[in-house]
């Protein structure tokens, strides 16, 4: 991506000086302190996160808070990218929930234990085969969209806390109560660093909303209000399923979607927490951590996950930098569960709302908004549709359909660019300069150049500002070389590879050689060889 980053710009807007890249080698006291803080400062924030997205899923919040601390904990330790926070997510809960509400209850979960040990051993096996690379082929558009479309997401999601116990919208004083706590939070995570960065801000937004609260007693929600977060170590179980093929043919398809939308969020998470911390690469790694920890969670009563780009941003801006923050985070989150339980429930949501609506600030490219007027518009249109799709359906759709139609347009672009300059030769000959990329795209377009029927008896196509690309570009030489055939006419290929004069099985003989061939390999090599064009 160019530079400044999404997130650079993110961290400079917050006047966060933690925020700059540090050498993560040396482990001071200092570095370990504000880690740590970091670490809890997001554990803070998993906890209504996991419960709300456990509520999601038709499943006990325990099951949320049990994935939250597992797969933070696998993923802290051997992820990819030091920095990235992962835990039970919105996106895989909605898909979650019909598989569980197929069943009675109790049922349902066990099945959906299984579905996360598929899912984990799927994750695995795309790592293994380090198929993560792929998520570079991601365009910048779709990126922009994506941040933006996440981060509308989390802000909707966000909108829930704003609701009393019976489902109806809060009003009056208790509204402007809970707007101002808000407020409150954010104010201070917005001015704190500019007095001091000895305390993460949006730690210190939370310690400040909750003291106000509790010293004047304010009468707002609080986590308590959401479920009781106490409960025992996550033990080991096997799923109580039966373990058919029936059994597979209900979790396959709910397995293979879970495992592309959480490897679809954790790599897309990766390489914007990796635009700030100035690290590249990991994504092979990244998939096989994803998959390890989903599979190790449904072996121990939780839910699965992903990377939570909220989250990893929360833990960036706080300055987590190595993979202590995300350890700390995961320690405490369990530390919460067993002991701490009664204390964090105190904690007034407002305030871990205003913390979310400042990743939501910090998230969204606003600069995407200033340059739809200027970029062109098939990348206005990808940035605006991905950002729609994300908030309407899911991550995994939006960049699928953002990829697909950012491919469509190169190609269609590309397909435009063949042409050919035609000129005669003193000796009568007609030669057509072929210009373009030829692939699939451009050969219609480029079988419509020729006019056999009223080109003199020598035609010469030259190749030497084109390239070939694929079959569909093979199979257009042979037809217009069986067109001039056809009518008697000779015709000439230049500067074709020799791969093409290989590949090319009627035409290959009216290739004339000469010493500035280029040199380059053909997409089509394999069809070919397998018969594709009724080669040998």
């Amino acid at each position: 991506m160019s530079s400044p980053s999404l997130l650079a710009r993110f961290a400079n807007r917050f006047d966060a000086p933690d925020l700059r890249v540090a050498p993560t080698s040396s482990l001071s006291a200092g570095v370990i302190r504000v880690e740590v803080l970091a670490g809890l400062t997001v554990a803070l924030a998993l906890v209504p996160e996991a419960v709300a997205f456990a509520f999601v899923a038709k499943v006990d919040p325990l099951v949320g808070l049990y994935a939250a601390f597992i797969v933070g904990l696998v993923t802290a330790l051997i992820g990819g990218r030091p920095g990235m926070i992962s835990g039970a997510t919105g996106a895989l809960a909605v898909v979650m929930v019909s598989l569980v509400t197929q069943f009675p209850e109790g049922v349902g979960v066990q099945y959906l234990f299984l579905t996360v040990v598929l899912m984990g051993i799927i994750q695995i096996f795309v790592g293994i085969m380090r198929w993560g690379k792929f998520i570079r082929l991601v365009p910048h558009p779709v990126m922009l969209g994506f941040v933006n479309g996440l981060a509308i997401v989390i802000g909707k999601a966000q909108l829930d806390f704003f609701r009393t116990a019976d489902g109806a919208w809060m009003t009056g004083m208790e509204l402007v109560l809970v707007l101002a706590l808000v407020a409150l939070t954010m104010a201070v995570i917005w001015g704190l660093p500019k007095l001091t960065n000895a305390i993460p801000a949006p730690l210190a937004g939370i310690a400040v909303t909750a003291v106000v609260v509790l010293v004047f007693g304010l009468p707002v929600p609080n986590v308590g209000d959401l479920a009781s977060i106490s409960g025992g170590l996550p033990q080991f179980a096997l799923p109580d399923v039966p373990l058919n093929l029936e059994t597979l043919r209900i979790i396959a398809p709910y397995a293979l979607i879970l495992a592309a939308i959480g490897l679809i969020e954790s790599l897309l998470t990766l390489n914007l927490v990796g635009e700030i911390t100035g690290q590249r690469g990991g994504a092979s790694q990244e998939c096989i951590a994803q998959g390890a920890a989903n599979t190790v969670t449904g072996f121990f009563g939780g839910m699965g996950g992903c990377a939570m780009i909220g989250q990893s941003m929360i833990n960036v801006k706080s300055g987590g930098r190595t993979r202590i923050s995300g350890l700390a985070a995961a320690l405490f989150l369990l530390l919460f569960i067993l002991v701490a339980s009664p204390l964090i429930e105190q904690i007034p949501l407002a305030a871990l709302v205003g913390v979310m609506f400042m990743v939501v600030i910090g998230t969204f490219a606003w600069n995407s908004i200033r340059i739809l007027f200027r970029v062109p518009k098939i990348d206005a249109a990808v940035i605006i549709l991905v950002t729609a799709v994300t908030v309407r359906f899911d991550l995994a759709i939006a960049v699928v359909v953002g990829v697909i139609v950012s491919a469509l347009a190169y190609a269609w672009q590309n397909a435009t660019r063949i042409h050919a300059r035609a000129h005669s030769t003193p000796e009568g000959a007609k030669v057509y300069a072929v210009q373009g990329p030829l692939f699939f795209g451009s050969a219609t377009g480029f079988v419509e150049l020729f006019d056999p029927a009223n080109d003199p008896s020598l035609v010469i196509v030259d190749f030497a500002d084109s390239r070939v690309a694929d079959q569909s570009a093979l199979q257009a030489i042979e037809a217009v070389a069986a067109k001039y055939e056809a009518a008697g006419k000779q015709i000439q290929l230049r500067h074709l590879t020799r791969d093409c004069h290989r590949l090319l099985t009627k035409a290959g003989h009216l290739i004339v050689d000469s010493d500035d061939d280029p040199d380059y390999a053909v997409a089509a090599n394999y069809g070919v060889r397998t018969g594709i064009l009724g080669g040998h």
